[in-house]
């Protein structure tokens, strides 16, 4: 009879492991579409067998949980490629504002403008006393200040507009990475409970993945399976169940918000994500934008001014300044010429055509509008100085709209290599379900017909 509960106890022990399977692959079923979810297995192990004297005899299976199938190295690649990815993307979007600014549709751009400004003079060349070509050219020099100004205006509010973007990722990163430590304690917490440990690995790798977009990781894994978080140039952001928040301080001498940890200004030490393209477009692209056009700004100012005070204007008198002088904040610091740009005098009268004070002479008129011929900056035309700005900017979005494609080409082949590691097959599971079904059914069977044969074993007994 003792062997008979032997069996007994050995189907039962069937009945609970192909129970755990079933459950395991109803797991996997139900999260074959979850972000993040990977691919669990039972774990089925023979139980230790039992001694009778110097015969062993075997005494089933046990469950010992289940085990998450992925591939950790795969998964940094695949947030290394994401870090990247999300940097490229955010630039080219920033830029890609940046570059609308230069378009010059329908004449209303800085190109435009300058070309119809010393058209202008050309005009007046022909009819150097007439007031109203001369209110022509003052027109035109408004309209060219204007065009600067708006330009100018709008690359500071697309700076302004990506600051607010730093100080919001910031807090996406703290975020992510508070509820990382909150996991690694978790994580901690589950000791042999695989199937508790593997969920929680899971939500680990998919906040790392949600972190990698925002900003640059180096991870390291525990024993424990905690994870150990920094960026690539060594800031802290998790480490146990601690995490090291980010912070963001207005910088007094560029108004734009800096990142520290804890008291360390950290600014320039991001390399990937999304943080990183904010600061490059910030910090770097946009104001060396910015940088040529004030200098074009000034060097046309400085140009036009020069020659209006070398000739005679409409009254016979010395010229003086057509547009207003750069008041320069340091020396050789054209910055704010752009925006600040505007004419300083309103008078048609006030333009100096002649050249040497005779009514009808338009030898300073021909100077003004010969400006545009001259290298007035970094040793090229106004005209070509702008030029190579636009081509400039166009050519650092096509790069990186290039590099973009080709980083997201990576990503595609290695989440397909994921899916074919850690992803949920449907029909494997479909098969998966009727094995452990059967065994399940099979396991059942014996215990049925072990309970008929102690029934029938009682009633002998009860009867004899």
């Amino acid at each position: 009879m003792s062997d008979l509960f032997g069996s007994l106890s050995i189907a039962v022990r069937s009945l609970l492991a192909q129970e755990g399977a079933l459950d395991t692959t109803t797991n996997n079923i139900s999260n074959v579409n979850t972000p993040g979810s990977s691919r669990q297995v039972p774990i089925l192990s023979e139980a230790a067998p039992l001694d009778n004297g110097q015969i062993s005899m075997g005494n089933g299976v046990d469950f010992k949980g289940v085990q998450s199938v992925r591939d950790n190295v795969l998964e940094l690649r695949i947030d290394q490629e994401t870090q990247q990815q999300n940097q490229l993307q955010t630039y080219v979007s920033s830029m890609d504002q940046v570059q609308s600014l230069f378009s010059d549709t329908e004449g209303s751009g800085i190109s435009d403008a300058v070309n119809q400004f010393f058209s202008s003079f050309q005009e007046l060349a022909d009819n150097p006393t007439d007031t109203s070509t001369r209110q022509s050219v003052i027109a035109a020099g408004q309209n060219l200040a204007a065009a600067f100004q708006q330009t100018g205006q709008q690359l500071t509010s697309l700076r302004g507009g990506l600051d607010q973007q730093v100080s919001q990722t910031v807090s996406e990163i703290n975020s992510d990475a508070s509820q990382l430590a909150s996991l690694n304690l978790q994580v901690s917490s589950a000791g042999s409970n695989t199937e508790q440990a593997g969920m929680i690995e899971d939500q680990q790798y998919s906040l790392l993945n949600d972190l990698s977009q925002f900003v640059d990781v180096a991870v390291t894994r525990t024993n424990n399976g905690s994870l150990t978080i920094t960026t690539s140039n060594g800031v802290p952001l998790v480490a146990g169940n601690q995490s090291f928040a980010l912070s963001t301080q207005v910088n007094p001498s560029t108004g734009y918000q800096d990142v520290y940890s804890q008291v360390n200004d950290v600014t320039a030490e991001f390399t990937g994500g999304q943080l990183a393209g904010l600061l490059q477009a910030r910090d770097d692209a946009i104001p060396a934008i910015q940088s040529n056009l004030d200098n074009l700004a000034a060097g046309i100012i400085s140009a036009v001014n020069l020659q209006n005070q070398k000739g005679y204007n409409l009254n016979g008198v010395k010229g003086g300044n057509l547009f207003q002088p750069v008041v320069q904040s340091s020396s050789g610091s054209n910055a704010g010429a752009a925006e600040n740009m505007a004419m300083a005098t309103t008078d048609p009268s006030q333009i100096a055509a002649s050249a040497d004070g005779t009514s009808g002479d338009n030898a300073k008129a021909l100077a003004l509008a010969n400006i545009a011929t001259l290298a007035i900056v970094n040793g090229q035309t106004a005209t070509t100085f702008y030029s190579n700005i636009v081509s400039q900017v166009g050519t650092d979005v096509e790069s990186a709209q290039d590099e973009e494609e080709s980083v997201g080409l990576v990503i595609t082949q290695l989440q397909n290599q994921r899916s074919n590691t850690s992803g949920v097959s449907l029909d494997e599971e479909a098969a998966n379900l009727i094995q452990y079904q059967r065994a399940y059914e099979a396991a059942a069977e014996v215990v049925s017909a072990i309970s008929n044969i102690s029934n029938d074993f009682l009633t002998v007994i009860e009867v004899s």
